[in-house]
């Protein structure tokens, strides 16, 4: 990949990576600001249920945010763009759509059927 190409995911990381931060930053305020004691059963359990459904969103988020320092590394090391599985090219397309892919389409294709293959 041409260090132009670098810069270029570089960025999209980084924007990526940074707007999650701000959602996380964002819902520790939230939490914080909206922590009540309800006297009322019903208020309290729907605070709860709705902290809840954000802590689960903010943890695929750190999840994420796992998978760009994955992907930064990768960058350091000048083998992002390339497939884990079979070391072709995983595709500009493809990082532009999802710049934390780590298999081609086909790589990722297989594993999925294999995946539902084994679930079923």
């Amino acid at each position: 990949m041409s260090s132009g190409l670098e810069a270029h995911f570089r960025n999209i990381l980084r924007e990526w990576k940074r707007v999650l931060m701000e959602e996380v930053d964002r819902t520790v305020h939230h939490m914080q600001d909206e922590a009540a004691n309800f006297p009322d059963p019903n208020d309290r359990a729907t605070q709860e249920s709705e902290f809840t459904m954000e802590l689960r969103a903010r943890d695929r988020e750190r999840k994420l945010i796992k998978k760009i320092d994955e992907a930064f590394a990768a960058l350091d090391a000048h083998e992002y763009g390339f497939c884990e599985q079979c070391g072709d090219e995983i595709g500009i397309r493809r990082l532009e759509a999802r710049p934390t892919a780590t298999l081609c389409i086909e790589c990722k294709t297989l594993s999925e059927m294999r995946e539902r293959h084994v679930s079923s």
